[in-house]
């Protein structure tokens, strides 16, 4: 997750050096990575992309988007930046109102290894899917997620017209790290679908 790294290190500083408690600095965080890191779900898709590179902190803090494991590596890197424990969590979700082109990459829309995370705060692990920007949710009629640091917050069920959207069909469970292989193989195997 490289959290040591110096440009996530300094953005996680920036983002709480005004916090003054660890809840605080958490919604922080979750709503940079939510709102400032722009939600690309073609990126898988894209030549090269498929790379461990591609998917650390740092190189998605650099590049300004990514998609919900590359967003929720971030949140969780920068969290371990400022003290905060963070892990990874993975789930396959089916999205009933993915876009047709979107649709496409998988099948009946499914999306595997959908990537949030869970933070360690007030003794007990709490989820958080940074996963849509507020513009993607403005634009598609998403509910956003938010994060008040003490209930679970992942993507929401139905979407602002009440229509079905979002629905976790199996846990894969907690991850300290980016289990790369699993993803790779994952990745790999939809895209040559495509």
């Amino acid at each position: 997750m490289d959290y040591d790294a110096v440009p996530v290190a300094e953005k996680a500083r920036c983002l709480t050096e005004s916090q003054e408690d660890e809840i605080e600095r958490a919604k922080a965080l979750f709503y940079f990575v939510r709102d400032q890191i722009k939600y690309n779900p073609y990126l898988p898709a894209l030549p090269g992309q498929i790379t461990f590179e591609n998917h650390k902190a740092s190189a998605t803090l650099k590049r300004g988007e990514g998609y919900c494991i590359q967003k929720a590596v971030l949140f969780a890197a920068l969290a371990r930046a400022v003290g905060i424990p963070a892990r990874l969590r993975f789930a396959d979700i089916k999205n009933y109102l993915a876009p047709k082109e979107i649709a496409e990459m998988t099948t009946d829309n499914v999306f595997n290894y959908h990537g949030y995370c869970e933070l360690y705060l007030e003794g007990m692990w709490v989820k958080a899917a940074p996963t849509f920007d507020l513009k993607i949710c403005q634009k598609h009629q998403i509910i956003p997620v938010d994060f008040d640091g003490k209930n679970d917050a992942v993507l929401h069920r139905y979407n602002l017209e009440g229509k079905l959207h979002i629905e976790y069909i199996h846990d894969y469970g907690c991850y300290d790290d980016l289990p790369w292989d699993e993803i790779y193989e994952c990745m790999s195997s939809i895209i040559a679908d495509i």
